[in-house]
């Protein structure tokens, strides 16, 4: 049983893999860089590029396959159908493009008794593991509103394309029509702004609940009224291939220096109300973003290893259960 990470030299990449260590699953690191992979002492592959990491996949055949190096909208297919049949694959993305590529593969997945995993980090488990919980023996509800904030420590070190590539695709993502800011007061008593933005985090929250009218709030989602009044302009300018491409190139250049999460707990939140007017709130807490996704992709890897998961392609909480949140270690406030 092996459980394959690739892209294992970045930040998320270490973070998942130092996880899979604590749960006695030491992954192989696939990777481009042999020194680097080789200075880690851990087993590892290399292969340049998607079509290089697919080709290894199909040869040696691991059980679980994470995806770490993003653009997942162009990467997880390929590499998803490498581990077809019976292998299963897991990646972090968050836009409604990636997500529902993926999910558009269930299909395959099913006939192939693999599963394929998508959304599995912070802002999509977190609020669809909420709105599953409140719509558990419950019909179908008329409306649900979702909130993901994230409270993220930053590290000093270029941005990478992964991370670069995620900025691109939510910023140009917001529309200057969309839901309104507004101000979301949490319940350690601390406070925050979010905005409308569609995201990964409305195809889970509509699968979760089957309501149709579906708002995704987030914190990474601009409020200033001046630049979510440009947004919509730069977002035709950079779904132009060219110009999306060196935006992220040239994103992913830029140095950050370390600084810590700015709230003590990051949330997902939702609201959901039915036909009769009746509504549930519900939280999930959890600690510095990327330590809640590095544990959610290790858990959920940790248990399709183990073959816990349902053939087919889904998000996190659809494959496994909204618990699968709590064991990557959130708590729900309901």
């Amino acid at each position: 049983m092996e459980i394959w990470v690739l892209g294992a030299l970045g930040r998320t990449g270490r973070a998942i893999t130092a996880e899979l260590e604590r749960r006695g699953l030491p992954g192989v690191l696939v990777g481009r860089n042999r020194d680097g992979l080789a200075a880690t002492g851990a087993n590892f592959v290399v292969a340049d590029g998607v079509e290089a990491m697919a080709a290894e996949i199909r040869r040696r055949r691991p059980t679980v396959v994470i995806n770490t190096i993003g653009e997942y909208a162009a990467t997880a297919p390929a590499l998803a159908r490498a581990c077809l049949p019976g292998g299963h694959y897991v990646d972090m993305a968050a836009d409604l493009v990636a997500v529902q590529g993926l999910l558009d593969l269930h299909d395959e997945a099913l006939t192939g008794g693999s599963t394929f995993v998508t959304g599995a980090g912070f802002g999509v488990l977190a609020t669809e593991a909420v709105v599953a919980k409140l719509c558990e023996g419950r019909d179908t509800p008329s409306r649900v509103q979702v909130d993901a904030l994230a409270s993220v420590a930053t590290e000093e070190g270029a941005v990478g394309v992964a991370l670069a590539a995620s900025i691109v695709d939510a910023m140009t993502a917001v529309s200057a029509r969309g839901a309104k800011p507004r101000t979301l007061v949490l319940p350690d008593g601390e406070t925050a702004k979010v905005a409308g933005i569609p995201s990964g985090e409305l195809i889970a929250a509509q699968r979760a609940s089957g309501a149709s009218d579906v708002t995704v709030f987030s914190g990474l989602a601009p409020t200033a009224p001046v630049v979510r009044a440009l947004l919509p302009l730069l977002g035709r300018v950079v779904s132009i291939p060219a110009v999306r491409r060196f935006a992220v190139q040239r994103l992913a250049a830029v140095r950050t220096k370390a600084a810590p999460r700015p709230r003590t707990h990051t949330w997902g939140h939702a609201v959901v109300t039915w036909p009769d007017g009746s509504a549930r709130e519900g939280w999930l807490r959890a600690d510095e973003a990327m330590d809640f996704t590095a544990a959610v992709v290790a858990e959920t890897a940790a248990r399709l290893a183990r073959g816990e998961g349902k053939p087919g392609a889904h998000t996190p909480a659809s494959a496994l259960g909204a618990e699968v949140a709590e064991a990557a270690g959130g708590t729900f406030l309901l």
